[in-house]
């Protein structure tokens, strides 16, 4: 919260009986403006004060937002590119690996065709390549009415 000001006085008022003439209209008039001086300069010292506390303010709010634009965010971008670089690696790595499975497998099945070929089995072609059903030979036995 921000300081305010308040002009105070005390004491009684020791030219409350100045003579009529005059003398005594400008000595009202005198502390009028008076008056009106000792406002304006608490006026101003709180405007002041509010001043160098908003200064002060937004100095320090000025120093975190350069350490987040300076360090912060620069750091968190280098996080996010080594994030990405070891995904990116580790996707790599993975189709390297699904594509030596892949030769290892193929070089498993022309092993097994020579094996085949070298004992007289011959399984036909389409059969390699289809699925298997795994109902085809099972009876359908009847569950109800036992």
């Amino acid at each position: 919260m921000l300081p305010v000001f308040e002009a105070n006085a005390e004491g009684p008022d020791a030219y409350d009986l100045t003579g009529l003439g005059k003398g005594g209209a400008n000595i009202a008039k005198l502390k009028k403006n008076y008056n009106k001086a000792i406002e304006l300069l608490v006026e101003l010292a709180t405007l002041q004060t509010c001043f160098i506390t908003l200064d002060e303010a937004i100095k320090v709010t000025n120093r975190r937002v350069n350490a987040i634009e300076h360090v912060i965010i620069p750091r968190i971008e280098n996080t996010l590119t080594y994030i990405v670089t070891e995904l990116d690696e580790m996707e790599r790595e993975e189709f390297f690996r699904m594509k030596k499975i892949q030769a290892n497998k193929k070089k498993q099945k022309e092993l097994e065709a020579v094996e085949r070929a070298a004992a007289g089995v011959e399984i036909p072609a389409e059969s390699e390549n289809q699925p298997r059903n795994l109902l085809a030979n099972e009876d359908d036995l009847p569950v109800l009415f036992n």
